[in-house]
């Protein structure tokens, strides 16, 4: 239900009351395809069988989501009445292109740390009301998803942390009014903090804007104490940073970058007739 509503959304925001070109032109059985200008990694697919089946447009797919493409490559063929697909022609690319920009950075940074075992996740800066289509793409990509929002993890950052004047007995509290299954994460900047966050019971703890060598002793000491305290570390990663913090020992790795700094890539459609 929630691709079908956000797909309803997304062609009232573009036809309307209405195409214009509908109002004119005859309708006709059409056949079109969607073909790669640039290379990538596919995402999308999910959403636009939503779209289709809603439609009753016949979708031939020479693709799956996670898949890479070369430039050239036909990625599905559609057919229908001429005037709906053309109506649906930029929802359906726009579907197809921002799921796969966002894949194609992910596997970026995913290739970039390919063999250390540890894990990329996203964040929640996403796109106002696209965070279940964001985070869809970056899965697409190989990434993992982190929380989905303020309901399913409670994670302590600094700014919630200058509000906690007694860490440990917030912490007790929590455990008595959160749900069994939730984690709760803590954002530290320093070992002191570290330390602080591991003791009051945290699940797991956030190396933020932390040095490689910083990182490095938060992971020397988590290993000898806290051995069940998964470990993330967070801030500016970049393509040419992932590689050396996926050396230092940490579980897992998030970026806003995949989803905020993914370069559209290039879909076309074209119609045979």
């Amino acid at each position: 239900m929630l691709k079908k509503s956000f797909i309803d959304a997304m062609i009232s925001e573009d036809v309307g009351r209405g195409d214009l070109f509908s109002r004119i032109a005859q309708s006709k059985p059409v056949h079109a395809y969607i073909v790669a200008k640039s290379e990538g990694v596919f995402g999308g697919r999910n959403y636009i069988e939503v779209l289709a089946k809603s439609y009753e447009l016949e979708v031939v797919w020479e693709i799956s989501d996670s898949e890479a493409f070369g430039k050239g490559k036909r990625l599905m063929s559609i057919s229908g009445d001429s005037t709906t697909l053309l109506s649906l022609e930029r929802t359906i690319l726009n579907i197809a292109l921002h799921a796969s920009s966002i894949a194609t950075q992910t596997d970026r940074f995913v290739k970039a740390m390919a063999g250390s075992g540890v894990k990329l996740l996203d964040t929640r800066k996403t796109r106002p009301l696209l965070r279940e289509f964001e985070k869809y793409a970056v899965r697409c990509g190989g990434g993992i998803n982190h929380r989905m929002g303020l309901d399913d993890c409670l994670m302590l950052k600094d700014t919630h942390l200058q509000t906690i004047d007694d860490l440990d007995g917030f912490m007790q509290e929590v455990r008595q009014k959160i749900p069994f299954t939730s984690k709760v994460e803590i954002e530290c900047e320093t070992l002191e903090m570290v330390e602080r966050a591991m003791r009051a019971g945290a699940d797991i703890v956030m190396c933020d804007n932390m040095t490689l060598e910083q990182i490095q002793e938060v992971v020397a000491y988590r290993n000898a104490n806290y051995p069940h305290i998964l470990l993330e570390a967070s801030g500016n990663v970049t393509l040419d940073t992932i590689e050396a913090l996926a050396q230092t020992g940490v579980d897992a790795i998030s970026s806003g970058a995949i989803i905020h700094q993914s370069n559209w890539i290039d879909l076309s459609m074209k119609v045979e007739g």
